[in-house]
């Protein structure tokens, strides 16, 4: 810290030096023409014959990575958002002042260049100066003499010098903005209407979870951070658009881990006179385009074992799951109370109270969900934990809904949708004797979404899909926080 509070004082003096100068330390009148990709490609087939005999200028900006000082001359690191390009500044070149002024700046400093390209003797195609203006002044160091930042807590908490630091991190988020423009751009193609809901409700629905709450103060209401755009947009299909989708972010007060932070971004889309067996289809199609786009292969590495997108995925029924790797008979699961023994025997610490429904989706989490590495779709869940989904015509303790599992956890949940208002009702007042008896995930009652339901929802299937899950798949992450820009985090402590 201490050499820290020295450096600082050192560039802050460089400030007042060049104030002095008449050299302004932050100035903002340097038109840049070109970034360093782009004079990379124009010249990467041109020898260094080729390179002497064109006249261009190029006037460059971006941040000092590195610097080599020769005494009367330097090569020095440019980095803009584009990437790096070397930088040949000599004294002959520029003027003694301009070299003179060259030589206080330190790297962090954020520089504007114009110059010709050429290669140097080791045919690195780099700008010779023949201008050098001191555009921004650092003044705290980066974290060069480490060689990066590694320190995972400061990376989250400094983003900012995370991206300067770690070119493999910006080219996630890179990625991350090509994966949602490819989403979007699918769906517009497929006839889907993009559209904004609410991201604070009066009840907070669309899904079990415990919600953010907040204050209206000239309403003297209590509002919820929205939990899902579930239920506004079921609304837009009753009022007649019968494909809509909406990219945004959820917010659940829940724990923060590697695959959780309490604000998200998810897709969610609905389409009228379809069912979940073809939102399976659709979704195979949707990842397997965009992976295709981004990775170049349908066959992707993620930590030590690939990933296999090749369609058709595999398609297992929750208790068919359950004794496919739980090592268990189905005539256990079909009965309560020896599947409750069988979640004992397990280690599952669980309420007596509970239901055969929700008791089978808590084994199915401890012993099926870690071992889905390869994209499978889990059908057929209880009725008891979907209060949205439609159930099935065959089986009434099931709903139709399928949830999408790759590399052991969930990416995407989807249902016929529930369209009966009675029924919904029933189901709603059921979720409020849960909510009474404890459990703050339990769906409250929505009026108005039973109104809309009055009027008549088609028949119409929805899902959703979690875009951080997608990017972390994507770009090889393995924690939610290394795709999320600025992730939630504990308050810093100084």
């Amino acid at each position: 810290m201490e050499e820290l509070n020295e450096l600082l004082q050192q560039r802050r003096a460089k400030i007042e030096s060049y104030q002095a100068a008449g050299v302004n330390p932050f100035a903002n009148d340097f038109a840049v023409t070109h970034n360093a990709l782009q004079v990379l490609s124009a010249h990467v087939d041109d020898d260094k014959l080729k390179l002497e005999e064109i006249d261009v200028t190029y006037r460059i900006g971006g941040r000092i990575m590195a610097l080599r000082d020769f005494g009367k001359a330097a090569f020095l690191q440019l980095q803009d958002g584009s990437g790096r390009i070397q930088i040949y500044v000599a004294k002959n070149q520029v003027g003694e002042d301009v070299f003179e002024n060259f030589k206080k700046l330190d790297i962090g400093d954020i520089i504007g260049i114009s110059g010709a390209p050429f290669r140097t003797k080791t045919n690195e195609l780099s700008i010779r100066a023949a201008e050098i203006r001191l555009l921004t002044k650092s003044l705290l160091p980066l974290p060069e003499k480490w060689h990066g930042l590694t320190d995972v807590e400061t990376r989250y908490r400094q983003r900012y010098l995370d991206l300067i630091v770690n070119p493999e991190v910006r080219e996630v988020f890179r990625k991350r903005s090509q994966i949602v423009s490819l989403i979007r751009q699918f769906m517009l193609d497929d006839d889907y209407l993009e559209v904004e809901t609410p991201m604070m409700h009066q009840v907070a629905g669309g899904a079990t979870a415990k919600p953010f709450v907040t204050h209206h103060n000239t309403l003297k209401m209590d509002l919820f951070l929205r939990i899902a755009p579930e239920l506004y947009l079921k609304r837009l299909v009753v009022g007649g658009f019968d494909r809509v989708f909406e990219i945004n972010r959820n917010f659940r007060n829940e724990g923060i881990s590697i695959q959780h932070n309490p604000e998200f971004t998810m897709m969610e889309f609905y389409r009228a006179y379809a069912t979940y067996d073809d939102m399976m289809t659709f979704t195979e199609e949707l990842v397997c385009h965009v992976t295709n786009k981004v990775c170049g292969s349908l066959v992707i590495p993620y930590g030590d074992k690939d990933v296999d997108l090749t369609p058709p995925w595999d398609r297992l029924t929750l208790k068919e799951s359950i004794v496919k790797y739980g090592a268990i008979e189905m005539a256990v699961l079909e009965d309560r109370d020896q599947s409750f023994a069988y979640a004992k025997s397990l280690g599952l610490e669980l309420e007596n109270r509970i239901g055969h429904g929700k008791l089978l989706t808590e084994i199915f989490d401890e012993v099926v969900e870690p071992k889905l590495w390869q994209p499978t779709f889990i059908t057929e869940y209880p009725t008891e934990i979907s209060p949205l989904s439609r159930k099935n015509d065959q089986n009434p303790d099931v709903v139709d809904r399928f949830e999408l599992f790759i590399v052991g956890r969930e990416l995407a949940n989807a249902f016929s949708e529930l369209n009966n208002p009675l029924d919904q009702k029933e189901r709603f007042l059921q979720q409020l004797e849960e909510k009474a008896a404890g459990d703050e995930e339990a769906h409250g009652m929505d009026e108005d979404y039973i109104r809309a339901l009055e009027y008549g929802l088609p028949p119409t299937a929805g899902e959703g899909i979690g875009i951080d899950r997608l990017v972390m798949l994507l770009t090889n992450s393995a924690s939610i926080r290394d795709v999320i820009l600025f992730p939630q985090l504990r308050p810093e402590i100084s």
